[in-house]
């Protein structure tokens, strides 16, 4: 018998006896009233905040009018017809946000129990980004559905997801805070771009789902909302029906089964029912969020004070009537903040993610244990001596050369060498010269971004001991497009000097505030990352407010070169990227031996007098400062710095010294092997390299999760 089982069934017992158990009876006169008391201050609270909502429009119709209209008064002092106004657009959007905000409450608060993980929710386990890559899928091929079946597309899309996720964790998830969100947030993040792309190939078929896509409480009518609701209600009892099992779950998963509790039927029907309620919430409004992971932490904590509320039969129906109060408020906030023809533009789920990403930083912060991954597996690695090592590296330039050669040939127009040559001559014919005018300059840019992101993917990796870490999970990339958005949408002069002044500022301050947190907390390396991801939630959201508030016909431009692409670069727009690497370089091989010693352990450099904080501060510094230029360079693209620094150990080994060239040689392959797949797979169209390389590294980070598999 396992130790594990044995400490299961010593609490068993302990639980069978009577002596033990506390009085059901007097814990019911004790906690029962308290906690119906919080239920019926969080439902009042609900309609006082609904009531607000309701004044909330672009009419003018106020509260004076909304009384008169209960009076029988059809028209406000403007002539403005109040019934039609109530009924046509602030009850349904009221009830939308009621039916979305208690629906993912209630999801949120099944998948952390059964994950027993405070950090879980239908965002962080993919479930909302699975169901809106369907219903974006379904939209994109034209396909007219009713609300049902875009609910069950939803959902398949939401439980695959959810699914994927749960597998990649393995069953460590509830023990390892750090693990689970690197499942999700990766999955979630390809699913994203699988989504791009798919807005991006099929505008006229997806007009309007990039605003949806953030969380939209906006509706044509009523009917969908009072549709919605009874699935709710269902669901919800459903999900009550477990309460009991739930409960006993909380005492771990073998004492639950010493009990007689079915474990995974119990995990499997919770599950269910919470992408049930989340892919209901997506069908709705879109994918709202972080409300899924707000409401269920502010519901634990006040379980806190008032213990009855710790039972899921309470439990559960609070924290949906939290999630419906925390949209109605961000909704109506947002709405008398911005003014309400202000505020029509902005999703909902802009403001929610913002609240999302604090509770991410925060539960980081209080976190003793995020749970530290290990590495994978020591992988077979084919070059030991130094002679096969130069050997590898030379036949890795052949191939970024020939990469770098058919890239330039590729496109719309295929060319061939002899017009490369009468280009270089400068004697090439005009159409042949304006497309190697183009195509130089952003090849060249691919490669140059491609090998500073696989350089600081490669000493994040080490600084942070993760294998799972790169500059996009750390929210630096986020932070890099927040200032090059800003610059973008703002009209700002001083033309490119500007623009890359903003973003590598943006991507420092970023840096600087994830290592502040992360310092108050110990530095620890597993914290580190997960403040990394809360900070980049909540600057991807700031991006999408910007995005969103600028002029529609920019939009499409600029969610393009966010999503990772070389168009329209010059010969110029690559200099800063190049003096960066020529400066990074010898710094970090400077550095090299202190880094392979981070990579080990906490305790081996301070052994040895290496000064932890300030090397690893050093080194991801010039990280940030790397990814930033790339971002400036290519837009945002995810993946590299995680696919070109395995790679590279693979083949070479840990030592920094031989990694760090090779991952800058594999990160340029990447980046120009996307770039050119890109402008030819659906020519003339063009698909942005950052999607593309998406679809290559979601696969490899599966791989990878699962060899690091505690």
């Amino acid at each position: 018998m396992s130790t594990a089982h044995r400490a299961g069934r010593e609490r068993a017992d302990r639980y069978r006896d009577v002596s033990y158990r506390p009085d059901p009876s007097r814990e019911e006169r004790r906690g029962g009233p308290a906690g119906a008391a919080v239920l019926a201050a969080l439902l009042a609270a609900t309609v006082l905040v609904g009531l607000w909502h309701l004044t909330q429009g672009t009419s003018g119709v106020g509260v004076t009018d909304l009384l008169r209209h209960l009076t029988g008064q059809p028209e406000n002092a403007d002539g403005a017809p109040v019934g039609e106004i109530l009924t046509g657009s602030r009850l349904p959007r009221l009830f939308a946000g009621v039916a979305v905000g208690f629906a993912l409450g209630c999801a949120g608060t099944l998948l952390q129990s059964v994950t027993h993980n405070p950090l879980a929710s239908p965002d962080t386990l993919a479930v909302s980004a699975g169901s809106y890559c369907a219903v974006t899928l379904v939209a994109a091929f034209g396909v007219t559905a009713p609300l049902w079946a875009s609910g069950a597309v939803a959902f398949a899309g939401g439980l695959v997801a959810a699914a994927l996720v749960l597998l990649l964790a393995g069953r460590a998830a509830g023990t390892s805070g750090t693990r689970l969100v690197l499942a999700g947030s990766a999955t979630a993040m390809a699913l994203d771009s699988a989504t791009g792309m798919l807005l991006i190939l099929f505008k006229q078929n997806t007009t309007g789902l990039y605003a949806w896509g953030s969380g939209s409480l906006s509706q044509l009518n009523i009917d969908a909302s009072l549709r919605a609701i009874p699935l709710v209600l269902v669901v919800l009892c459903a999900a009550l029906a477990l309460s009991r099992r739930l409960d006993v779950m909380n005492l771990g998963d073998d004492t639950a089964a010493t009990l007689g509790v079915p474990v995974r039927s119990t995990r499997v029907g919770a599950v269910v029912c919470a992408v049930l309620l989340t892919s209901t919430s997506v069908t709705l409004a879109g994918p709202m969020a972080f409300v899924g992971l707000g409401a269920p932490v502010l519901a634990r904590l006040l379980a806190g004070r008032v213990r009855a509320l710790r039972r899921h039969l309470l439990l559960i129906p609070a924290a949906g009537l939290l999630g419906a109060l925390l949209i109605l408020l961000a909704d109506a906030v947002l709405r008398a903040v911005q003014g309400a023809d202000g505020a029509a533009s902005i999703p909902t789920g802009v403001p929610t993610t913002l609240l999302g990403s604090v509770v991410i930083v925060v539960l980081a912060l209080r976190l003793r244990d995020t749970g530290r991954l290990r590495q994978p597996p020591p992988a077979w690695v084919a070059v030991r001596s130094r002679r096969g090592y130069l050997l590898l590296v030379a036949g890795a330039l052949v191939l970024l050369a020939a990469a770098v050669l058919v890239a330039v040939l590729a496109g719309s127009l295929w060319l061939r060498t002899g017009d490369l040559a009468l280009w270089i001559r400068g004697t090439a014919s005009g159409l042949v010269g304006q497309a190697l005018d183009d195509r130089v300059p952003r090849v060249t840019a691919a490669v140059l971004a491609g090998a500073a992101l696989g350089l600081a993917g490669c000493v994040v990796q080490g600084t942070v001991r993760n294998p799972l870490a790169e500059p996009g999970i750390l929210g630096i990339t986020a932070g890099a497009g927040l200032g090059a958005a800003g610059v973008a949408t703002s009209g700002l002069g001083g033309g490119r000097p500007v623009l890359i002044t903003v973003a590598v500022a943006a991507g420092l301050a970023t840096f600087g505030l994830i290592a502040l947190l992360a310092r108050r907390g110990g530095f620890l390396p597993d914290r580190f990352v997960l403040i990394g991801i809360g900070t980049g939630y909540g600057l991807s959201a700031v991006t999408t407010f910007l995005l969103l508030r600028a002029d529609p016909y920019n939009t499409p431009r600029i969610f393009t070169w966010l999503s990772g692409t070389t168009y329209g670069r010059t010969f110029p727009d690559v200099v800063p990227v190049a003096i960066g690497l020529a400066l990074a370089l010898p710094a970090l091989l400077l550095l090299r031996e202190r880094l392979d010693l981070l990579a080990v352990d906490e305790d081996t450099p301070r052994i040895v007098g290496v000064r932890v904080e300030r090397t690893r501060f050093t080194a991801l510094a010039i990280a940030a400062v790397l990814a930033a230029l790339g971002v400036v360079a290519v837009g945002v693209v995810g993946f590299v710095g995680l696919v070109a620094p395995h790679l590279a150990r693979s083949l070479v080994g840990a030592r920094q010294a031989r990694a760090i060239p090779v991952a800058m040689l594999l990160g340029g392959l990447l980046v120009c092997v996307a770039d050119a797949l890109g402008r030819t797979v659906v020519a003339p169209a063009q698909v942005p390299a950052g999607l593309m390389i998406a679809l290559v590294g979601a696969p490899y980070f599966i791989w990878v999760l699962r060899r690091s598999r505690a």
